[in-house]
C-alpha cells in the first residue's frame, strides 16, 4: 500500500481524479434512496446550491493548488531541514498523521477565529446533511488554505507527497457526510465516522465546535473537543441564513464582518470583530445587553 502511495505521489497523480466517479455514484444512490423511501435527506434547492458552491470552489481551487505547489516547491528546495526517505513505510504514516493533525487545527481555528469562520461557515449553512453537503466548500480561502501545511514541507516532506496526502484526507471527508450510515462500533475509537461528523454539523448547543478531526478522531479526544451523537442532530447554523443563492452563501459572513467594523468604536474593537471568535462583542456591548436583559426580566415580574 505504501509503495502505491509512493508511486502515485511521484507521478503526481491526484487521487481525487480517481475518486470523483465514486463520489458521483454514491451521491446519486443516496439521492435515489432518499426519494424512494421518503427519507428527506435532500431538498432540491439546497442540493443545487451545494453543487453551485462546488463549482465555484473547483474553479478557484484549479488555480489554488498549482500556486500551492509552486511555493511548496520553492520552500522545500530552499529551506527544508531534512531529506526524507519517501520509499519508507514510516514516511507515509508520519506524513498522514501530520497532515491530519494540521487539518484538525486548521478546522478548529476555522470555528474559533471569525475571519476564518467567514470562509468555512458556508459548509455549515445547509440545514440538511447528505453527500452533496460535502461539496459545499469555501470559495475565498483557496490558495491561502495550503499555508497551514507549509511546516511539513519545511521539515522535509516533499511537496507532491504533502499535496497527495491532503487529497486523501479530502476524499475521506466525503463519505462521513451522510445520515444513511449509523454508528460503526469499534471503528469509532479510531477514525472519524458519519456519526461523529453529524455531531460536528449540529447546531445543538452541546454539539457546537465539536469533532474537528479529519481522519483520526484521536485529535478531538486529546484536545478536549470530542462529543458523541446522543441526541437528534439539528443541522445548520444557530442563526440560519435561509438562502439558496451561492453568492450569498459564500460571502454573507464577510458582509457581516464589514457591517460590524463600520460601527463606531476603537481599533481594538474592530480587530476583535475580525479576529475574535464568531460571537465576539465589545465588553461595553455585552454589558448593555446584560442590563437590558435584567430590566426585561424585572418588567415581566411586575
Amino acid at each position: 500500500m505504501f509503495k502505491l502511495f509512493q508511486d502515485m505521489a511521484n507521478a503526481y497523480t491526484d487521487p481525487f481524479l480517481y475518486a470523483v466517479w465514486v463520489i458521483i455514484v454514491l451521491l446519486i444512490i443516496e439521492y435515489i434512496l432518499s426519494v424512494k423511501y421518503h427519507l428527506d435527506y435532500y431538498e432540491k434547492k439546497d442540493t443545487l446550491a451545494n453543487l453551485g458552491m462546488m463549482l465555484g470552489a473547483s474553479l478557484i481551487g484549479f488555480l489554488g493548488k498549482p500556486i500551492a505547489f509552486f511555493y511548496f516547491t520553492w520552500l522545500h528546495d530552499k529551506y527544508s531541514l531534512f531529506a526524507m526517505p519517501t520509499n519508507s513505510w514510516w514516511y507515509w504514516v508520519v506524513l498522514m498523521l501530520g497532515v491530519d493533525f494540521t487539518y484538525y487545527w486548521y478546522h478548529r481555528w476555522s470555528h474559533e477565529i471569525r475571519i476564518l469562520w467567514a470562509a468555512h461557515v458556508n459548509h455549515h449553512s445547509s440545514q440538511y446533511f447528505n453527500y452533496s453537503v460535502a461539496l459545499r466548500q469555501a470559495w475565498v480561502i483557496a490558495a491561502m488554505y495550503y499555508i497551514f501545511w507549509v511546516w511539513l514541507v519545511i521539515i522535509g516532506f516533499t511537496p507532491v507527497s504533502v499535496l497527495f496526502c491532503m487529497s486523501i484526507l479530502h476524499i475521506y471527508q466525503f463519505w462521513v457526510h451522510t445520515e444513511s450510515i449509523g454508528k460503526l462500533g469499534f471503528l469509532e475509537k479510531i477514525i472519524v465516522t458519519p456519526s461523529f461528523h453529524r455531531v460536528h454539523h449540529g447546531s445543538n448547543p452541546k454539539y457546537i465546535d465539536k469533532n474537528h478531526s479529519g481522519v483520526f478522531i484521536i485529535w478531538d479526544v486529546l484536545f478536549g473537543t470530542f462529543a458523541v451523537e446522543d441526541e437528534k442532530v439539528i443541522y445548520g447554523l444557530t442563526k440560519n441564513i435561509n438562502t439558496y443563492n451561492p453568492i450569498r452563501i459564500a460571502f454573507h459572513e464577510y458582509k457581516s464582518i464589514w457591517d460590524d467594523i463600520k460601527k463606531p468604536g476603537s481599533l481594538k474593537n474592530k480587530l476583535g470583530y475580525i479576529f475574535g471568535n464568531p460571537g465576539w462583542e465589545p465588553k461595553e456591548v455585552k454589558e448593555i445587553k446584560s442590563e437590558t436583559t435584567v430590566l426585561q426580566k424585572e418588567l415581566m415580574v411586575q
